[in-house]
């Protein structure tokens, strides 16, 4: 996997994401992938992150530690992995927001063969996880990407919860994962990685 560029890309408001993607980033560099990982800029005012202590914290503990993800990374990267929460069933504004700048590149048919992998989470199981991520990979299909999802290729996606599309969590009130998906984290970036290497020259 040594030739694989690997863009991590994830937005997390009270670090649930984050730690996926960080458990994602460890795998990929294990694997031998070249790995970049950034967060989505954050665009709530401080206001209203305020009036979340545990928001508040997360933001000002990453903040000035990872790198804000820019559109070149979408350039760099031959594959691109996704960790983003659900918003009343598909992806929050932050993110939204993100992939609208990558018009430019969309219009060169430079997004076209990149593989593409996402996960998430949310309060309750069926709180919007899989409608999510088919939302956010009808955006993939415009771009012409390749989606490495899951599917059912190993038992780690069982063990937490079964969604084919992609890793998904349940996160309680003081945010604790409700399942364990590290395995099914780390299999999925292995599988994205897989899937990339055959298109990598």
């Amino acid at each position: 996997m040594a030739n694989v560029k690997l863009a991590i890309i994830y937005y997390s408001s009270t670090g649930t994401n984050y730690q996926m993607a960080q458990w994602a980033e460890e795998t990929a560099k294990q694997e031998g992938a070249d790995v970049k990982l950034v967060r989505v800029p954050e665009l709530a005012p401080m206001e209203a992150i305020e009036q979340n202590p545990a928001w508040k914290e997360h933001y000002l503990a990453t903040k000035d530690v990872v790198t804000e993800a820019q559109v070149d990374d979408l350039d760099w990267a031959d594959a691109v992995l996704f960790s983003i929460p659900t918003r009343f069933g598909n992806v929050p504004a932050q993110v939204k927001q993100y992939m609208d700048q990558a018009g430019g590149l969309w219009f060169q048919g430079k997004l076209v063969n990149k593989v593409v992998s996402a996960m998430t989470s949310a309060q309750n199981p069926h709180g919007g996880q899989e409608s999510t991520l088919l939302n956010f990979y009808t955006t993939m299909f415009h771009w012409g990407a390749i989606v490495a999802a899951p599917g059912y290729t190993d038992d780690a996606i069982f063990a937490s919860g079964g969604n084919p599309y992609g890793t998904s969590v349940s996160v309680d009130g003081e945010g604790n994962m409700k399942e364990d998906v590290e395995g099914a984290v780390r299999h999925q970036v292995k599988r994205t990685l897989d899937v990339a290497s055959k298109f990598v020259e």
